[in-house]
């Protein structure tokens, strides 16, 4: 099952929730038009090594079940374009976020 819903900031800003519902897991995702925060499932070091060049903006959290925890939780890790952006490992998801908009 997939479940799209608008997730709504402390600031008032709106991003894009998204929970895939798959066996024995969930990924769970919340994005801007520019990057996007993800679960443990996302591989940070692919997109900053073979995706370099497409200048992804992406952070991971692990440890996450549901689309509440992803916005609390502090990222494990980001890509380099994110850094570029002031986005650093331990940020809030939802600091993050508001970065990406």
């Amino acid at each position: 099952m997939i479940r799209m819903v608008p997730f709504e900031l402390e600031s008032g800003e709106t991003v894009l929730g998204v929970e895939v519902k798959l066996p024995k897991t969930t990924l769970l995702s919340l994005s801007t038009d520019r990057g996007y925060i993800m679960c443990g499932a996302l591989d940070v070091s692919l997109l900053n090594d073979k995706l370099r060049d497409r200048e992804i903006i992406a952070g991971r959290a692990v440890g996450v079940r549901t689309l509440e925890e992803l916005i609390e939780a502090p990222l494990e890790s980001v890509t380099h374009k994110a850094e570029s952006l002031g986005i650093v490992a331990g940020m809030k998801g939802a600091d993050a976020l508001r970065l990406m908009l």
